[in-house]
């Protein structure tokens, strides 16, 4: 579903990125993870065209997005939930609600507001038990055949829920794997995640 390879992104002068490559199937969870400002929302950024990268290319289900405006992407079929309450300041709730509500071919069940409602919520700053909640919400995502990449530290929930994870560390992935690989390397997850 979406295939990103040898991303590289820049702010000015400074690049961010050096050749990011990572990919996440249908019905797949994948993970970014790192410590901050190893360039995981720069990576986000970038596929979803907030970022232009300078170089690599990004594909969502077989066409190519990089370098397309953030509008674009988004019709293409690819949404991003950001951490925080950024939304659409000039709409109401429902309205920025409606705005991701879009159906698209392909998918199994149209998203309906009532889809949206049960979603509603990030999870930066939230109880462990509204936690608990959202990575149930996301599993039932994943088996609807969503492609899901997701960016957060909870690593028990995220090998739990997530099948495949890339690990940044100064723009850069250096280690990618399976959940059952990640949750037994002790020395990677100190080492790369401060775990």
């Amino acid at each position: 579903m979406l295939e990103v390879d040898g991303l590289a992104t820049a702010y000015g002068q400074s690049q961010v990125l050096f050749g990011v490559s990572f990919g996440v199937g249908a019905g797949e969870v994948a993970t970014l993870l790192g410590r901050n400002g190893m360039g995981k929302t720069t990576t986000v950024r970038s596929v979803m065209g907030m970022v232009r990268p300078r170089g690599g290319t990004i594909v969502f289900e077989g066409k190519p997005l990089h370098g397309l405006p953030s509008y674009r992407v988004a019709q293409a079929g690819l949404g991003l939930v950001p951490e925080g309450r950024q939304v659409f300041p000039n709409l109401t709730v429902r309205e920025n609600l409606v705005a991701t509500a879009a159906r698209r071919s392909g998918r199994a069940e149209p998203w309906t507001l009532a889809r949206v409602f049960a979603l509603d919520e990030a999870t930066e700053g939230l109880a462990p038990l509204v936690r608990v909640e959202i990575y149930r919400a996301i599993e039932g995502l994943k088996a609807s055949g969503l492609a899901i990449l997701i960016i957060d530290k909870d690593l028990r929930a995220l090998t739990r829920i997530a099948d495949r994870h890339y690990v940044l560390e100064k723009g850069r992935v250096v280690w990618s794997g399976v959940s059952a690989e990640l949750a037994a390397n002790r020395e990677l997850q100190h080492r790369y995640l401060g775990v």
